[in-house]
């Protein structure tokens, strides 16, 4: 099989590009490196398509290890035709596959290959050719009787002889891959209650749905509510279809035999056929409603990540609690701890004089900028509480509700163990909320991307992939912000193209010993950083104030040289850049001509690009040019909330049902698919993303149950 080729139709890209994509990931580069640095060779591919790309590169190649293993395992057999040789050359599937090889796999014992063994495939043979005959079928199996291998009446013989056929009819590969596709097309999924009260998944007591329109977030909720035993799920499927497939090639009207080989159809499709189709349907419903969850998760985890970083401010962090208190953490404006103490504003105790005192304590002495507060238990009382200090205050505090989703975990964790021995498990988690404010790349990378909470179902999904895709996600936000060589933590720097976790102790231990890097260079003085994991990671990470102020750029320093050479071109130099004049400079390469400018530095016009853009900005965060948070100074309670108001909110998770937001109080709200926008659109995500600051208005309220339905179309303007 051509896999250059399959791979080009498959993601419509040109041969060029996935020959040079394939040949750099075959010879060790990781994806944020070429999408990155190798954007000639691969025509600008982003490190999305890259990974697509490798994904089905991996899968294409277990094809034809599983192609070339089926093929030798049938021609050992001496069963291999051409007819055979051309099916397996052609299988599109490891389904496929599988279907063709099933008459020639090892099986276990069957009703089928115990009929065999009884002698009765002869009798198979006959019945099933369905030809003409003088004797009747039980004169014929009459000849097969055999005591002593038990088959004992010609009812023995022909009940063994239709297994065999059964058996036959159930491994015809056409077959079940006509029937996988029309029972996808037509068949109904049904699912009823097993017990009284299904609670939440009381819309599945009693429910069908096409196989063909279920979407997906359906088909993982009734796959949780079947594990947890509250639900049943089967999928029904006409029976005369099934049986017109299968006589189609099976069946030969007119004959003493045809009613025979008609049971024994049946049988295959009933025993054996169906209810491996339904497994394999469910399965594959499965893995599109997974892999349709991942890529949410996945999407929604990177623009959480890539939210801008709330920068240099003095963050006061509360973790509110209950009966243990709320934990407060004040940290400098790059995350160093100042300070800490515990307060009780809330229920039971509510010192609430007390705890005034102490924050504005802390305010005063650290000059504190803004509050971050944890979104868990209590957090609308002890966001009350802080509205009220910064009112009191009335000296431009404000503060944001930060998602503590993972924090216990972490503060729980070896890693927060090693980061803050000093401090107890609450004290940590207070930190945690304030740096989450501060720089939420560098914090959340810390935890478990699973923790983190902005998808649906993601505890229920395959945990290899899950963890492979949003690794894939964390690599990618990390290394398209740069990471700063003299401050960034061992979590950090181990998603850094080609360093890892052994490596980046190795960068951090070789801080301690030898001081504050001074250029990138020095990298390879830390062990075990060799020549190839310099080239992968050095782009990525930045030296500020160090000997080269193209060290605190994402300029590779493969092209040192040219950048060297073009800032002559332009008459400027190094020291320019450092005092941040050489901002004419993409005016200058344009009046040059971009492409002659390229040939002349010996670099392609993507990596020139590239170049003149970092030149201008060192020390660049992509970040900084998406809207900033929204910082709030009051509070509202969801009883404060009425019909038609309009509020400023931002959002939180995307499903594919909706959206949730944030309005400034405890709960977020929901808006559906049906009202973020005029046009249909098929998912949230064409539309919304996490951190977007949004006009949303209340369509609905219910109180007792917490739930608020918003909608981001003005009223009158929905139909």
């Amino acid at each position: 099989m051509d896999l250059i080729k399959q791979l080009c139709e498959e993601l419509s890209l040109k041969a060029f590009q996935v020959e040079n994509a394939v040949k750099l990931i075959d010879d060790g580069n990781t994806i944020p490196f070429i999408a990155r640095y190798r954007k000639e060779a691969t025509g600008s591919l982003d490190d999305q398509i890259l990974r697509k790309l490798d994904d089905r590169l991996l899968y294409l190649r277990n094809m034809d290890e599983t192609r070339q293993k089926i093929l030798k395992s049938i021609e050992e057999q001496g069963a291999l035709t051409d007819e055979i040789a051309e099916a397996v050359a052609n299988a599109k599937t490891l389904t496929e596959l599988d279907d063709i090889y099933r008459p020639y796999k090892k099986k276990k014992k069957t009703r089928a290959s115990v009929a065999k063994e009884k002698g009765l495939e002869p009798l198979a043979d006959i019945i099933y050719a369905q030809g003409e005959s003088e004797k009747t079928v039980e004169e014929i199996a009459t000849e097969f009787i055999n005591a002593e291998l038990g088959v004992e009446t010609a009812e023995d013989a022909i009940s063994g002889a239709l297994d065999i056929i059964a058996e036959k009819i159930s491994d015809d590969a056409d077959i079940r891959k006509r029937m996988r596709f029309v029972c996808s097309a037509h068949g109904i999924i049904n699912v009823k209650a097993t017990v009284e009260d299904a609670g939440v998944y009381e819309m599945y007591a009693d429910y069908s749905e096409a196989i063909s329109k279920i979407p997906d977030h359906r088909i993982l909720a009734i796959n949780r509510g079947e594990k947890e035993n509250i639900l049943k799920i089967n999928i029904d499927f006409d029976n005369q279809k099934a049986m017109f497939i299968i006589s189609k090639n099976h069946i030969k009207e007119g004959s003493v035999f045809t009613e025979l080989v008609v049971k024994a159809a049946e049988d295959a499709y009933s025993r054996l056929i169906f209810p491996s189709i339904e497994r394999e349907i469910r399965s594959s419903l499965t893995e599109r409603a997974s892999e349709s969850a991942i890529k949410v998760f996945s999407t929604n985890l990177k623009q959480l990540l890539m939210q801008p970083p709330v920068k240099n401010k003095v963050a006061l962090g509360l973790d509110p609690g209950y009966r243990t208190g709320c934990k407060v953490a004040v940290v400098d404006g790059t995350g160093k701890v100042l300070d800490t103490a515990v307060i009780y504003p809330v229920p039971p105790k509510s010192k609430i004089e007390e705890a005034k005192i102490i924050i504005k304590a802390l305010v005063k002495k650290h000059a504190v900028e803004v509050f971050a507060i944890g979104n868990g238990t209590a957090s609308h009382e002890t966001e009350v509480f802080a509205a009220e200090v910064i009112k009191e205050l009335n000296d431009g505090l404000s503060y944001m509700v930060v998602s503590e989703a993972g924090a216990s975990v972490y503060s729980a964790s070896k890693l927060a163990a090693e980061e803050f021995p000093e401090y107890d498990v609450s004290l940590r988690s207070a930190v945690s909320i304030a740096r989450r404010l501060q720089d939420p790349l560098a914090e959340l990378v810390k935890i478990d991307p699973e923790a983190i909470g902005v998808g649906q179902y993601q505890h229920d999904m395959p945990k290899a992939k899950m963890t492979v895709a949003l690794d894939g996600v964390v690599e990618d936000c990390v290394n398209s912000v740069g990471v700063d060589l003299n401050t960034a933590s061992v979590q950090l720097l181990s998603h850094v193209a080609g360093v890892g976790t052994a490596v980046a102790k190795n960068i951090v231990s070789y801080r301690e010993e030898n001081g504050r890097f001074k250029d990138r260079k020095e990298l390879l003085k830390v062990a075990k950083l060799g020549p190839k994991a310099y080239e992968q990671c050095a782009g990525f990470l930045r030296v500020a104030d160090g000997k080269n102020v193209l060290d605190n750029t994402s300029v590779h320093p493969e092209s040192y040289k040219a950048a060297e050479k073009l800032l002559k071109l332009c008459g400027f130099d190094s020291k320019d850049v450092s005092d941040g004049k050489v901002s004419s400079l993409p005016q200058i390469v344009e009046n040059r001509g971009i492409e002659k400018t390229a040939e002349e530095l010996g670099i392609g016009v993507p990596t020139l690009e590239d170049m003149v853009k970092e030149l201008t900005r060192p020390g660049r965060d992509p970040r900084d040019e998406l809207p900033q948070p929204l910082l709030r100074k009051d509070v509202m309670s969801i009883e404060d909330l009425t019909v038609g108001m309009k509020l400023k909110g931002t959002v939180r998770n995307v499903i594919d049902f909706g959206a949730f937001v944030d309005i400034g109080v405890h709960e977020d709200g929901l808006v559906h698919i049906s009202r973020i926008c005029d046009r249909f659109i098929k998912h949230p995500l064409e539309v919304l993303k996490v951190g977007d600051i949004v006009d949303v208005y209340v369509i609905g309220v219910d109180v007792p149950k917490k739930r608020i339905s918003l909608s981001i179309k003005e009223p009158k303007n929905e139909k």
